[in-house]
């Protein structure tokens, strides 16, 4: 059976792609799950539809995601940490901390998308950077204070 794929499936193809699976396969999996639609006209052009769709709808969130992180480049944070000898903190600074403390500065940011390339366990001054979207990153100062 000749399917027309409407998301991206790592063994079988990318959006749009007509691609001959088993018709079990087809009934059973890829059309409950919304994966693929049946190779037909009219299949065609509601992907066609849909196809313009995404496109704007991930123009839209591109753009939103630009402008949130070029608000994020004004952001600092400062966490106050307890601190043991030689100025190594006691534990250290993680993504749940700089996502509670932005909140409480107004930005929904999920703890995930929070990219510390190591743990930070010393007082100082970081750049923290922040996966918004494929190809946008925001970046964060963080100021790690004795309590």
């Amino acid at each position: 059976m000749k399917v027309i794929l409407r998301k991206e499936h790592e063994k079988l193809g990318a959006i749009g792609d007509v691609v001959e699976v088993k018709d079990g396969y087809a009934r059973n999996y890829l059309f409950p799950r919304n994966v693929a639609y049946p190779a037909t006209k009219g299949a065609v052009a509601a992907l066609e539809e849909e196809k313009k769709q995404t496109l704007r709808r991930h123009a839209k969130e591109l753009k939103g995601n630009e402008k949130l992180a070029a608000e994020l480049e004004k952001v600092s944070i400062t966490l106050q940490m307890k601190v043991g000898e030689d100025e190594k903190l006691f534990g250290s600074v993680t993504s749940q901390m700089i996502a509670d403390s932005l909140k409480e500065q107004g930005f929904n940011i999920d703890k995930r998308i929070i990219d510390l390339e190591e743990p930070i366990k010393a007082l100082g001054i970081y750049n923290v950077n922040i996966k918004l979207h494929q190809t946008v990153t925001g970046k964060v100062k963080v100021w790690v204070v004795r309590e």
